[in-house]
């Protein structure tokens, strides 16, 4: 009862948040005129077909600061404290609604801005779970989390720019170029924010290959704790090739493939993976 874990829904944990009694608070998903909270009442297909149909992109909210309210307030029956993850504040209003929500509470809530999304917030929330766990308190799961936030791998290669292209994140150019010469650029997390890295050519069952041995160069030190293989609906031909050449190059005690969730895909579109864990300095 003395520490609750919570998050906004864009850690992208899946069936974890039931096994280790997350807290969750639904970011929203609007397509049209209708609305829906991400990983309640919409799924990644949902989006496919919208976009499919219409050609516009879903757009994506978070919730106010009264939603937040009412959410710590129903949460702190669970627990004394709360310690609540949020999506990088650089890439949402979560966090600052959030952080103004906890101010009504006196203490009992603390708020992180994780500076990444997806299974890399995923990981600090899990972090903050183990802590719990082992039974330390809100000041040293929010000191230790802090800490590590600077050191996690989120990064994704995507399939198609297409969804990029249209949430004007890349120019029409770049896109055909990309299509045209099959280049898949890395998009990774620099300072909570998502920047493009190395561009990679090919099929992407082959050089996903290539950006997990590009990871062990450049983080040959990490956590064994766990990994994430994070995708928006891959084929699944692509997550084996990915968990096959994370097995042969790393030795994490633990290998977690989740589906991201509405958020997410409907910035990256469908078939985008990424292998994300904390390395160290």
């Amino acid at each position: 009862m003395a520490i609750r874990i919570t998050s906004d829904s864009t850690c992208d944990l899946g069936h974890l948040v039931q096994k280790h009694d997350i807290g969750i608070m639904s970011l929203q998903v609007n397509l049209g005129d209708k609305s829906y909270k991400d990983g309640v009442d919409i799924v990644p297909a949902d989006i496919f077909a919208f976009v499919a149909e219409t050609n516009v992109l879903p757009k994506t909210s978070a919730p106010s600061i009264g939603d937040y309210e009412e959410f710590f307030e129903e949460q702190l029956k669970l627990g004394e404290e709360l310690v609540h993850f949020n999506i990088s504040a650089k890439s949402s209003g979560s966090h600052n609604a959030a952080t103004q929500a906890a101010e009504s509470f006196k203490g009992k809530v603390h708020v992180v801005d994780s500076k990444a999304l997806s299974s890399g917030q995923g990981l600090l929330v899990m972090k903050a779970v183990d802590m719990r766990d082992a039974g330390k308190s809100a000041k040293e799961i929010v000191e230790a989390v802090e800490e590590i936030r600077n050191h996690i791998n989120t990064s994704f290669v995507p399939d198609s720019l297409d969804y990029l292209h249209k949430g004007g994140r890349v120019s029409g150019m770049v896109k055909t170029v990309a299509s045209m010469f099959k280049i898949h650029p890395l998009i990774e997390m620099d300072d909570g924010q998502l920047v493009p890295g190395k561009k990679y050519k090919g099929k992407m069952t082959m050089l996903i290959k290539q950006y997990v041995q590009d990871l062990k160069e450049k983080y040959p030190s990490y956590d064994k704790t766990r990994c994430f293989i994070t995708h928006s609906c891959a084929d699944q031909e692509l997550v084996d090739a990915a968990k096959e050449k994370v097995a042969e190059l790393f030795e994490f005690d633990e290998v977690i493939e989740t589906v991201a969730g509405s958020i997410v895909t409907s910035h990256c579109g469908k078939g985008t993976l990424g292998v994300l864990f904390v390395y160290n300095k």
